[in-house]
This record gives C-alpha cells, sequence and structure tokens, in this order.
C-alpha cells in the first residue's frame, strides 16, 4: 500500500477535524457525521482511509488524550478551550502518543498549527505549538529521539514552525 502524500494527509486532518469538531460540539453519532463528511468532501482511497484512521484513533484515546492535555496546559484544561483547539490538539496528540499515522511528530506539530492558525487565531497557533511541543519532548525523553521530532522538522508541512 502507498503512503498518502503531504497534500492528501492535509486534507485528511481538515476533514478529520471537522468529524472530532461536529461530533464535539453536535453531540451526534460519529458514523453519521463521518460519512457525511467524507462525502462532502473529495478525498482519494488514501485521503478517506487516513481520515478514518485519524478520527477512530482519536476517539478511541480521547480520555488519555485530554488527561496528557490538561496535565501540559496548566490553568487551560481542555474543558476550557474552544472546540476547534481542543480538537485540534486531540487530533495531533493521536498521531504523536499512539501512532496513529507514520508521520514524524514535528510534521504533524507544524500541520496542527496550521490548523490552528487557519481554524481559530494565531495565539491559538502558539498554544497548540507549545501544548504539543512540550507532549513531543516528553514523548522522546521517555522513548529517545523520534525521527522528525522536536530537534528535526520534516518538511511535510509548507511551513517551517518551531517548537519554541
Amino acid at each position: 500500500m502507498m503512503k498518502a502524500t503531504p497534500s492528501t494527509r492535509r486534507a485528511a486532518r481538515e476533514t478529520a477535524l471537522r468529524v472530532l469538531y461536529t461530533v464535539d460540539v453536535g453531540k451526534q453519532p460519529v458514523e453519521e457525521v463521518l460519512e457525511e463528511t467524507l462525502e462532502a468532501n473529495e478525498l482519494d482511497e488514501k485521503g478517506i482511509a487516513f481520515t478514518r484512521s485519524l478520527v477512530a484513533g482519536t476517539l478511541r484515546s480521547q480520555k488519555e488524550i485530554d488527561s496528557q492535555i490538561d496535565r501540559i496546559a496548566v490553568g487551560f484544561p481542555t474543558v476550557r478551550q474552544t472546540a476547534v483547539d481542543r480538537n485540534i490538539l486531540r487530533l495531533a496528540a493521536a498521531e504523536i502518543l499512539f501512532r496513529v499515522s507514520d508521520a514524524p511528530p514535528g510534521a504533524v506539530v507544524n500541520e496542527a498549527v496550521e490548523l490552528a492558525k487557519k481554524y481559530s487565531t494565531a495565539e491559538s497557533g502558539r498554544f497548540v505549538n507549545g501544548v504539543l511541543g512540550t507532549l513531543v519532548r516528553e514523548v522522546e525523553a521517555q522513548s529517545g529521539p523520534v525521527e522528525g521530532g522536536a530537534a528535526e522538522n520534516s518538511g511535510e508541512s509548507s511551513e517551517d514552525t518551531t517548537l519554541d
């Protein structure tokens, strides 16, 4: 099976974010939202598979992900975050913590920051970068450097966003 391209992954992450946001805010059944959202977007087979994997992995581990985010974002737990920011963090944390994808952590952080800038605010981009940068450094401290982690940018994202 061929890997999804960076542009396919970006589109799949955006689609997954829409699904997670709608499920979070609208309290609708995930399968219904997923099917409707996939029909409305023009993703190829790889993009659809990646979207499904991202959504399933994020929802499956949501409690643990929220616990990690809450621990890092002291004073600004997930219940106080905007739904967009909360779901961007969840989506990226699932990729970083549970290897929902094979994307290097640095690329995942960059993509999350870009999603925050696009769908939220510049301040959200910095917040997302700070939380996820800390998460990547903690994962690397526990398991050793990860290719494309905090010390290295993979180039998957079109913009170089540092983790500091």
